[in-house]
């Protein structure tokens, strides 16, 4: 449970990150920003060791948490664009 939690509280870290750092407004509430905090996790951490020829195993790594933060700003992109 307390996995979870810490899981979703990263998320929404990174969400609410995400949406102050995107030019223009982004409206959406607490548990979008989580949603958003987690996709944005998974495309900032997939995407870098698909194409890294050292595929790290640390669990956690300041440019993997920046790398989250741009990946849901592409969500949010991608997003507005539909």
């Amino acid at each position: 449970m307390r996995e979870v939690l810490r899981i979703c509280f990263v998320g929404l870290v990174i969400g609410i990150l995400a949406r102050f750092f995107y030019p223009g407004a982004v409206d959406m509430g607490w548990i979008a920003s989580i949603l958003l905090g987690l996709g944005g996790s998974v495309v900032g951490g997939v995407v870098p060791r698909l194409i890294s020829k050292d595929r790290s195993r640390e669990p956690y790594e300041p440019a993997g948490f920046v790398g989250s933060v741009l990946g849901a700003m592409g969500l949010i992109f991608i997003g507005n664009l539909f």
